[in-house]
């Protein structure tokens, strides 16, 4: 029997691993701002008028994961979290302007020194040059969706700019990539592949051919679309961005859709009343957002038909997620960052033949840092004592939490009042409860508007109101677990070690509205 040692000391000295020894290649798709809600395999409000045939094969013919979250719901620190297996307060990317430091903890290097052969192709958005791979081709910045610049390994990077024009459509153009590159492969190693979309982060430009797609349909609009915020703590009530104008003095979807702002088409808005206004901007938001998936979906599909075509898919762990969710009008929102749900819960779909079970579901809390400890442990590595995560490769393949798997998962959104204006918090979900610490205070270089807003607590029972529209904290019945969920978030962020000592600010508001 080859041992793993003996595995990755072959592949460090270059000599090729026997085929049958091989530990299975690596596909991570990764899209941005991808939202359960929008994938048919997850059911939702919009499933009836869309689907994703494409990405739920993959849900078919392996897992669907119900409960994987990131730990701050935002672009950049939800990537170095998923690269490092790391909170961003130990990886030091807290915000979208915390660079990843090149000396940081990597999966892909790791990957790399265990013998695969690394490479990303598409949204980088960390604001270091990549590392750890032995070949990237990426979009700087946020990248365009229509004729985008690439930047690759071996030119000068400059960041968010430059770059050499590429013609066509970022999502297309980055499978062609991909594909390009398996094509051309040398096949003495296996391969870990990075394949990370643009898609469907806005502003929300669909391919030529999508753009009349669902312009017939109407779409059925999420309950809490209208949701009263009467229920919510003055901490969140009034904050955030709206697709209505009910945020008030806050960017608004109605402002962007009925402006030169919008990327495609604007909604002429006289005459109608502020209801029908809402419905009109949420119409259009949504449908863009979609028409921008099903570019998405077919170029998922496109990789999936090629694995199949070069004999590839049998010992090909192929990986489906996005860097967080998004808010699809739920609670009126647009953008992400908040713990709820919609933004919190990311998509998780893994394949591997023979090893993951095909059509099974799982509930266990995962998250985004657990990432990187499953990746090495199906490539047969060991996992960093400084990784924070855990692998779940065995709730892969099984569909079943081991008895020692975590209760709770911890969150934090630093970026207090920055872009989208919503406010600073952390808190704690359970697999029946959530629980929320809005400190309403900005801290160290955030990049956040200077101003305080009010602190205060929230409390979902998931179970009885999985929709998050009636927070339960001022609710006497449930003073008794407000102090034990509170304890548990003390003892989860402390285990995390993420402590405020730099900001006694933020420890006096605390010590004030703790109990």
């Amino acid at each position: 029997m080859i041992k793993q040692w003996m595995l990755a000391t072959w592949a460090l000295v270059g000599i090729a691993l026997p085929v049958q020894a091989r530990p299975p290649n690596i596909l991570y798709i990764m899209a941005d701002d991808h939202a359960t809600n929008a994938i048919s395999a997850y059911g939702s409000h919009l499933t009836s008028v869309f689907k994703t045939p494409h990405i739920d094969r993959l849900a078919r013919e392996g897992i669907r994961m119900d409960r994987t979250y990131c730990v701050n719901a935002i672009c950049t620190p939800s990537r170095a979290s998923i690269l490092t297996g790391q909170y961003g307060h130990v990886n030091g990317v807290k915000t979208l302007a915390d660079p990843l430091p090149p000396e940081a903890i990597n999966v892909a290097g790791l990957l790399r020194a265990g013998g695969y052969e690394t490479v990303l192709f598409g949204k980088w958005h960390l604001k270091t040059e990549p590392f750890g791979f032995d070949y990237w081709k990426v979009g700087p910045g946020q990248g365009k969706y229509h004729n985008p610049s690439f930047k690759e390994i071996g030119t000068p990077y400059a960041g968010r700019k430059g770059g050499k024009v590429a013609s066509g459509y970022y999502t297309d153009l980055v499978t062609d990539y991909a594909l390009d590159w398996l094509k051309g492969r040398a096949t003495s190693k296996p391969f870990a592949l990075f394949l990370h979309h643009k898609a469907p982060h806005g502003k929300w430009e669909p391919a030529k051919r999508h753009r009349d797609f669902l312009e017939e349909v109407d779409l059925p609009e999420p309950d809490s679309l209208w949701e009263n915020f009467d229920h919510r703590s003055p901490a969140s009530r009034n904050y955030g961005t709206s697709i209505s104008h009910r945020l008030a003095d806050r960017r608004n979807m109605i402002d962007d859709v009925s402006s030169t702002r919008w990327p495609t088409a604007r909604i002429d808005m006289q005459g109608l009343t502020e209801k029908e206004q809402t419905r009109a901007a949420y119409q259009k938001y949504v449908k863009d957002y979609l028409r921008c998936v099903k570019a998405v979906d077919e170029n998922v599909g496109r990789v999936l038909d090629y694995l199949d075509q070069a004999g590839l898919a049998a010992n090909t762990l192929v990986v489906y997620t996005s860097d967080q969710g998004m808010f699809l009008g739920e609670h009126d929102y647009f953008d992400k960052r908040w713990i709820y749900e919609e933004a919190f819960r990311m998509p998780f779909m893994a394949r591997l033949p023979g090893t993951i079970p095909a059509g099974i579901t799982t509930d266990a809390l995962c998250a985004n840092i657990d990432f990187a400890p499953t990746l090495l442990s199906y490539a047969g590595l060991p996992v960093p004592d400084a990784m924070q995560g855990r692998s779940f490769r065995r709730i892969l393949e099984t569909g079943k939490k081991p008895d020692t798997w975590r209760t709770a998962l911890y969150y934090r959104y630093w970026m207090h009042l920055a872009g989208h204006h919503i406010p600073g918090h952390f808190g704690v979900r359970t697999d029946r409860y959530k629980l929320i610490f809005f400190h309403g205070l900005p801290l160290g270089s955030s990049g956040a508007i200077d101003r305080a807003t009010p602190p205060g607590w929230e409390l979902y029972d998931l179970q009885k109101d999985p929709r998050e529209i009636r927070n339960v904290y001022p609710n006497p019945e449930y003073k008794a677990l407000s102090k034990q969920l509170k304890r548990e978030l003390l003892r989860i962020k402390a285990a995390f070690g993420d402590s405020d000592a730099a900001y006694p600010e933020l420890q006096a508001v605390t010590a004030r509205h703790w109990e």
